[in-house]
């Protein structure tokens, strides 16, 4: 087996990562330092990580403040690629792994580590993300997975081996739900969530009220976009990781952001998850709102297939490639001109474009009007579609002399 000296462990804190620090330790006489990344997943799961880090036996604990990189470099370009996975999900974990992982590659070669660390199980989507962006970034460190290698399989087998090693901890053998959070999204897994025939119940919940004890009064939130980025909210300038905040809090409120989905995994099974994107939900539709007045026919269908397309690399863990990169060139080019006003209003769950301003649209009511005009001869229709249906004219002609 390879020497290891020094590994940087992706931590959060949690009952996983806390049994993985005396874990590598023992298995490679080496010295463990962890990361946290701060993707605004809040600030009660970051209080007291690092003292709890250095009590499970780490050397320090770095805690990296990326909110504002997340929303303006990732979340930002993800949103103007129009990438929903499956129709659905607005993809809040995997658009987080990229750069958590990138900024674990960065301390590891900052302190001079042999081998990075992650807590993912071999089960789920997240260790190919982590694992991909290492190779990429970093394929000269090796890489450690420790669900992969041990013997223990419950949260009762991690507590037991805390004590063990006289570390204490405050997770307990009840955990009902897995979640994941961050300034975008939380996702929750695990409990009655298990059976795609129960609904969720109501403590699944933990970031947004139901839409059914959302106020009865819609409100109304307006949004200002420049070259497909949010800069202003309700006419307020914004920076990135402000305005998701901003409209984390009025979706929440609204119910706004719910979703209850089975998906399939990138290792094969499928998966049920529900998952709560408040301010993600409104920030996306004002954006799509945007495009259905500038964008033009064939570059909203070329846009459509960006979005079904990324959202399968981004998915997959494929950030660090270059069709990744190509795909993020395309939709930046596409959202040039989408600069303007989009009112959304919030209500019971819904977060519904109303009303819609551009000074790059292409709506003009002189042309689409049902009443009279002075600008659109209805006639010239007919040559148009004679043309346009021509190779069907042509095939049943063909058919017609056979």
């Amino acid at each position: 087996m390879t020497k290891i000296n020094k590994v940087v462990l992706a931590y959060s804190g949690g009952l996983d990562t806390s049994a993985i620090i005396p874990y590598l330790k023992e298995q490679y006489d080496c010295e463990v330092v962890a990361f946290v990344a701060d993707v605004g997943q809040g600030a009660e799961e970051l209080v007291g990580v690092e003292e709890k880090a250095i009590a499970s036996g780490a050397s320090s604990c770095h805690v990296v403040d990326l909110k504002e990189e997340f929303v303006g470099h990732y979340i930002n370009p993800i949103l103007q690629t129009g990438a929903l996975y499956e129709g659905t999900y607005l993809l809040g974990t995997a658009m987080a792994r990229p750069i958590i992982a990138k900024a674990q590659v960065e301390l590891a070669l900052q302190v001079g580590a042999d081998a990075v660390s992650h807590g993912c199980t071999g089960k789920g989507n997240d260790q190919v993300r982590f694992e991909s962006t290492y190779a990429a970034l970093a394929p000269q460190l090796k890489v450690i997975a420790p669900w992969r290698d041990w013997t223990m399989k419950s949260r009762t087998d991690l507590l037991n081996y805390l004590a063990s090693k006289n570390i204490p901890t405050t997770a307990s053998a009840e955990k009902i739900y897995s979640r994941d959070a961050n300034c975008w999204h939380i996702s929750h897994e695990g409990g009655e969530l298990e059976d795609p025939n129960c609904e969720p119940s109501e403590q699944v919940w933990t970031w947004s009220v139901s839409p059914e004890q959302a106020p009865d009064a819609a409100e109304y939130v307006t949004l200002g976009y420049e070259h497909g980025v949010l800069t202003q909210v309700n006419g307020e300038a914004v920076t990135p990781f402000n305005g998701l905040s901003v409209l984390n809090e009025l979706g929440a409120k609204h119910g706004v952001g719910r979703i209850d989905i089975v998906e399939n995994r990138l290792v094969g099974m499928k998966s049920r998850g529900c998952y709560e994107t408040p301010g993600g939900t409104i920030v996306n539709a004002g954006l799509r709102g945007l495009e259905t007045l500038v964008l033009d026919k064939s570059a909203f269908k070329f846009r459509e297939q960006i979005g079904l397309e990324f959202s399968h690399v981004l998915y997959d863990g494929r950030w660090f490639t270059p069709v990744s990169k190509a795909l993020l060139a395309a939709a930046a080019s596409l959202a040039e001109p989408l600069t303007g006003e989009i009112v959304v209003k919030l209500y019971k769950g819904q977060a519904v474009v109303v009303k819609r301003t551009s000074p790059n649209s292409l709506y003009s009511e002189a042309f689409s009007t049902f009443e009279e005009d002075e600008v659109y001869n209805q006639k010239h229709a007919e040559g148009f579609i004679r043309l346009f249906s021509l190779s069907s004219r042509i095939a049943a002609l063909h058919k017609e002399q056979n």
